[in-house]
């Protein structure tokens, strides 16, 4: 009966720790010891520029990137990503739309509108930041896509310093992702497309 009672007991504390390390795993924020406050040091200083890429909740992940950039962090503005539908606008074209309206003006911003995943949103950024010289920037997208995303831009864009900065909540994701079986699909679905990603690398 003891036994029982423990194991019981240790069920619901191993969920909480894989909770716990999937989330925080999945949304690494660097700017989270900033507390809102460019520093003069390597995580809190201002950088060249702020990317946004596409995808779940867009409009989430470019005003995230928008109010960044009225902040004060960097003076230019980078937005990834195609459309599904492709006789609209693309999801670049939309988010640049977005910030215009929002007061940044147009030759702060630059847009990438042929990605179609993780991977070409890297490559295709990665073009821009070679042309504009430039070397730091603030990633911006998802809680839950944040880490896959650091991993891709780390890996495509050689000589470029990634901080990361997910949406806090989203459409998508928040702090009660765990709580959805949408927050287990994406979650789970991330953690193995990182899997993925290692293995290829490593091939």
């Amino acid at each position: 009966m003891t036994r029982l009672i423990i194991f019981l007991l240790a069920i619901p504390v191993l969920l909480a720790v894989i909770i716990l390390a999937l989330g925080n795993y999945l949304q690494p924020d660097d700017l989270a010891p900033c507390n809102n406050t460019i520093l003069n040091n390597s995580k809190c200083q201002a950088v060249d520029a702020v990317v946004a890429v596409s995808g779940g909740d867009t409009n989430a992940r470019t005003d995230e990137a928008i109010e960044l950039y009225k902040k004060g962090w960097a003076p230019i503005l980078i937005f990834s990503g195609a459309a599904e539908d492709k006789t609209g606008l693309s999801n670049a074209a939309a988010m640049k739309a977005r910030a215009l309206a929002a007061g940044v003006p147009e030759s702060a911003i630059y847009i990438d509108e042929y990605s179609e995943t993780t991977r070409e949103n890297a490559e295709n950024t990665q073009m821009i930041l070679r042309e504009h010289d430039i070397r730091t920037v603030i990633l911006v997208t998802s809680g839950y896509h944040q880490r896959r995303a650091d991993l891709e831009f780390t890996a495509r864009t050689k000589d470029v310093m990634i901080i990361n900065h997910p949406v806090a909540t989203d459409q998508d994701w928040s702090v009660w992702w765990w709580t959805n079986p949408r927050g287990w699909s994406l979650s789970l679905s991330e953690l193995f497309k990182i899997i993925v990603f290692h293995v290829q690398e490593a091939v």
